[in-house]
């Protein structure tokens, strides 16, 4: 298979598998157990409020936006690491229902402005209802894939994301691409999953583990050079050792928790 029929490959697989999400209107927490494995649906397993606690999320986060808004579909919490400050723009790679673009508007206050992109139709759809309900007019979503972000040159103050980078099959695109929407001296907060030993070779060919957040996944080094390649500095790529707990998980008895962790990944694009 060419490269090129392989990366659409996977976009398509990642669509479906959130598009399905969103109908179904449940969460799945990157879980990529089906049915046929004791999963409560091919994509579903539902998300408490412990989980999202574990996550790092905190009380006051979890009751301040819509519950709706939060699918359970990331592996940490980039505003933890993000240090946003009133009045600045903020753009979010996989928005999905919203939940981390909330908390940011929440952040940024009302002169400030968060941008959520997702490449999810339904997604969107969902996102932009939750934002409606809830009165948050300092949001809006786009469709858009974060390899080519519907966002203009130097837009952001900050870019985050949540479990969702390791889902594209042009890496190096995402991040050369968050680089020409940041401002100079822009920041990049992200939680993402990061392989920490080789994953087996029939786990990369495989399309669910991929949209379940596992196959998809660089190393530390990887994610170094591919940030230093698109001109960052005072890059900080940090494992997260506990994150092993809610990793074992997703596929109880697979040990995932051998070869994945969830990271936080911190850049900054250099100033004038």
């Amino acid at each position: 298979m060419s490269g090129t029929n392989r990366n659409d490959r996977v976009r398509e697989a990642v669509r479906e598998r959130y598009a399905e999400i969103a109908r179904n209107d449940s969460s799945c927490c990157c879980s990529g157990r089906s049915s046929e494995e004791g999963g409560q649906s091919p994509l579903v397993r539902k998300v408490g409020h412990e989980e999202a606690l574990r996550l790092g999320y905190t009380e006051e986060e979890l009751t301040a936006v819509p519950e709706e808004a939060y699918l359970g579909l990331g592996c940490g919490n980039p505003q933890a690491i993000a240090s946003l400050k009133p009045g600045e723009t903020v753009v979010d790679l996989g928005a999905g229902a919203g939940f981390d673009c909330f908390l940011a508007a929440r952040a940024v206050g009302p002169k400030g402005l968060v941008i959520g992109v997702d490449m999810t139709p339904e997604m969107i759809a969902k996102a932009r209802e939750n934002a409606h309900k809830s009165g948050f007019d300092n949001v809006e979503f786009r469709l858009g894939e974060i390899e080519h972000l519907p966002v203009a040159d130097s837009t952001a103050d900050v870019v985050i994301s949540n479990c969702v980078i390791n889902l594209s099959p042009d890496k190096s695109g995402v991040y050369g691409e968050v680089s020409r929407i940041l401002k100079p001296g822009g920041r990049l907060a992200v939680s993402d999953v990061v392989a920490t030993a080789e994953l087996p070779q029939e786990w990369r060919e495989d399309m669910r583990l991929l949209s379940a957040c596992i196959s998809g996944a660089s190393t530390v080094q990887e994610v170094r050079e591919m940030l230093e390649n698109a001109g960052f500095v005072q890059i900080d790529v940090r494992p997260k050792d506990q994150s092993r707990e809610f990793i074992q998980e997703w596929e109880p008895g697979r040990k995932l928790e051998e070869y994945v962790r969830s990271a936080a990944i911190r850049a900054v694009k250099p100033g004038q």
